[in-house]
């Protein structure tokens, strides 16, 4: 199963989904896609990881999710767009390599027989950006999480906190 939860910067879709897997199951895994940037962003790394608390089993993957068995496990993965932000600078300018090795370790990834609850930003829903090159990562993300929903059986987007179901299969 794939329960994909999209929404803006800072909307509640992570602590959401935390909230959602702990009701699915006593041993969630959290598969963290981040790299570490800078100190700021090492302390946020840092307070989500206290927030979650010892039952969860932490993966720290930046690209190769794939490379983790994680079959009959039920996984929050956090964030698609992080991680996609680490194809994307690590190709330069190859977008059409972003998108074709992105949706080569989703197939991968899904290809396990577990449950996954992602998370990703909406990024378009704030205007066009100011420059080229987060235009074509806003339009990577895009592709992205279209592909995403398109094979999740349960999509979310949260706004203000507040889930909002867009699409449920399994209904």
């Amino acid at each position: 199963m794939i329960h994909l939860i999209t929404g803006g910067q800072r909307s509640g879709k992570s602590e959401y989904a935390e909230k959602l897997i702990l009701n699915q199951t006593d041993q969630p895994v959290y598969m963290a896609t981040s790299r570490v940037w800078d100190e700021n962003h090492r302390k946020r790394i840092e307070a989500h990881k206290a927030r979650r608390g010892d039952q969860w089993l932490n993966i720290e993957e930046e690209k190769f999710l794939s490379k983790h068995d994680v079959n009959g496990k039920v996984i929050l993965l956090d964030c698609i767009t992080l991680w996609l932000n680490n194809f994307f600078f690590d190709n330069g300018e190859d977008d059409d390599k972003t998108i074709e090795q992105a949706k080569e370790e989703l197939d991968k990834i899904f290809a396990q027989n577990c449950d996954w609850i992602i998370v990703s930003n909406e990024l378009g829903l704030g205007g066009h950006p100011g420059n080229k090159m987060a235009l074509r990562f806003n339009d990577i993300q895009g592709y992205i999480n279209q592909y995403i929903a398109e094979k999740a059986e349960i999509v979310t987007m949260v706004i203000s906190g507040i889930p909002l179901e867009i699409k449920n299969t399994l209904k």
